[in-house]
């Protein structure tokens, strides 16, 4: 499987959405539990490639909201393994806010997961048993 160098870098994970009327507030803007529920989706696929175990979310750090995200934009989530221990690893997500016609592009939420890997008796494991 290689290093765990590699495998951080491997698994990074990416996901564009369009921010469409039906995912916004009455201020026209994302909903930041949608905001939130999108960083722990792409929290939980990159926890997922870097481990190749099941892996459940059991905490999260700070969320940062910089900047309000307006309907017809583009938004990237970017997700890196931050740091891993003995059963766990913590994923350090960005959204990435684009104007659709323009190169504007910005940092626009920040914030960390926590994720542990569990066996099939739902308890905790390795995170990592297999490494060259």
């Amino acid at each position: 499987m290689g290093t765990v160098e590699e495998r951080i870098q491997k698994s990074e994970t990416r996901i564009f959405k369009a921010v469409f009327p039906s995912t916004t507030n009455h201020y026209d803007t994302l909903f930041g539990g949608t905001a939130l529920h999108l960083m722990d989706e792409v929290a939980f696929i990159c926890a997922t490639r870097f481990s190749r175990k099941k892996v459940v979310t059991i905490s999260t750090g700070q969320i940062d909201f910089k900047k309000a995200i307006p309907a017809g934009t583009l938004i990237e989530l970017v997700a890196k393994v931050d740091s891993v221990g003995r059963t766990s690893c913590k994923i350090h997500v960005d959204i990435f806010m684009e104007q659709m016609y323009s190169e504007l592009r910005e940092t626009v939420v920040s914030g960390t997961f926590s994720f542990v890997a569990v066996d099939e008796h739902k308890k905790p494991t390795p995170i990592l048993d297999d490494l060259d």
